[in-house]
């Protein structure tokens, strides 16, 4: 198994990965729009790859100061495998590299297994409040 950056022949795979892992994402987070989005802004998307099968992915984000993990996906035949903690940390080692000093990311709060799994890994739940808002143009 090897972690490393997407490249384009990898598309068909991610999205297919996505729909799997996000089969409950919302219409506006369609897979195929979303990789193309984040691929016009930078190329932060990692992938796990196992004898030419994508199993993996990380996106992640720069801002020049902070550094995000915006998702991690692992095929459901996969997990349970260091595969999620290796998208991590590789996606953790890129942003070091870019000169992030902080790595966040955000989980629901439903989603126990999500938070103890990056709690085993070395993330802490900070306190803090997140708010948002859909952009009506």
């Amino acid at each position: 198994m090897k972690v490393r950056h997407y490249k384009n022949k990898d598309r068909n795979q991610v999205i297919s990965l996505w729909k799997t892992v996000f089969f409950d994402a919302p219409p506006w987070a369609e897979p195929s729009v979303l990789l193309d989005k984040k691929l016009s802004v930078d190329d932060l998307i990692f992938v796990a790859e196992d004898n030419g099968k994508l199993i993996g992915t990380s996106m992640a984000g720069y801002d020049g100061h902070s550094g995000w993990i915006y998702s991690v996906a692992v095929d459901p035949q996969h997990r349970r495998m260091s595969i999620g903690k290796q998208l991590v940390v590789y996606a953790t080692q890129v942003l070091n590299d870019l000169g992030s000093i902080k790595v966040g990311l955000q989980v629901g709060t439903e989603n126990s297994g999500a938070i103890e799994f990056y709690k085993s890994i070395g993330f802490e739940i900070e306190d803090r409040v997140n708010l948002s808002k859909f952009i009506d143009l």
